[in-house]
């Protein structure tokens, strides 16, 4: 059933894709990347304007290596995620010590790049250099699940029964496969949503197995909810927004203005030391990593 799915996904996405633009003609696989980056777990009109200033300011993998780290966390702003922003910057490193400044086209180099997993390897090959990969990211296995297992959601990890129905799904040409492989994640975007999925608008909703069931509600371990507000996460964006705001070094005293509660305000901090995200200059001094030795 799944190859049925094909010429239906992608006609309805020639006529319903968002016009966004890394999907451009002229975007580079460098922007290719850059998107995949920031998308994860991401908004996409929080990215639009992010991406756009990104480039502007970095249009190469290279531009991006000869900055500091420091300034790609400052630059990622309020998209949360910040580790994104190093890998980001780590990937951009690798790709200008490796390949010569230029996205590579392989998929083993990509998967090989820090701060490059499954999904962004197999994306960047498939929309940048138009190849033929499964291409699994929530949105998929979701269209997925529902059309395919006949289950509200997929598991909560990506199983190896998820990747050989991606897999059975694709079109053999590998052109084709790679418009398939946007086409059914846009249409887990837009209709076949997490919450409230527009089946009377899926072009597929003939052949989708949760569909013909009757809709059976999800049975398996309960799903997480996205907490924020008093998490760590919380206070960790709080104190990288003073520092992405500094010109140079911030005492801890700026930092602990913005938490009252010292214990988790201490142990968010460590933990953006600890990633990476924060260096500490002196006692008590911190900075946006510059990738510069640091004397203590």
């Amino acid at each position: 059933m799944p190859h049925a799915l094909n010429d239906l996904v992608i006609a309805w996405y020639e006529e319903n894709a968002r016009d966004l633009p890394w999907r451009g003609p002229d975007a580079s696989p460098w922007a290719v990347m850059v998107s995949e980056f920031m998308l994860q777990q991401t908004p996409v009109n929080r990215v639009l304007p992010m991406y756009a200033a990104w480039l502007e300011r970095w249009p190469t993998p290279t531009a991006l290596a000869d900055d500091e780290p420091g300034e790609a966390v400052r630059a990622w702003g309020r998209l949360g995620y910040p580790r994104r922003a190093l890998r980001l910057h780590a990937a951009a490193t690798a790709i200008r010590d490796r390949h010569a400044g230029e996205v590579p086209d392989v998929h083993d180099d990509l998967l090989a790049l820090p701060g490059v997993g499954e999904y962004t390897a197999a994306a960047v090959a498939s929309f940048a250099f138009r190849q033929r990969h499964a291409v699994l990211d929530t949105n998929v296995r979701r269209v997925f699940a529902r059309t395919v297992d006949g289950s509200e959601y997929p598991p909560q990890a990506t199983t190896a029964a998820e990747r050989r129905t991606a897999t059975n799904a694709m079109p053999v040409a590998a052109e084709t496969a790679a418009t398939w492989a946007v086409a059914v994640m846009e249409l887990g975007a837009l209709v076949c949503t997490a919450r409230t999925p527009r089946c009377g608008d899926c072009p597929v909703s003939a052949l989708c197995a949760w569909r013909l069931a009757g809709k059976p509600a999800y049975d398996g371990p309960p799903r997480r909810g996205q907490t924020y507000a008093g998490t760590d996460r919380q206070v960790r964006g709080k104190l990288l927004a003073v520092l992405r705001e500094a010109d140079g070094p911030v005492l801890q005293a700026s930092l602990d203005a913005v938490w009252d509660e010292p214990i988790q305000r201490a142990r968010a901090l460590d933990g953006l030391v600890a990633d990476g995200l924060v260096e500490p200059v002196a006692d008590g001094v911190y900075r946006l990593p510059t990738g510069a030795p640091v004397s203590t």
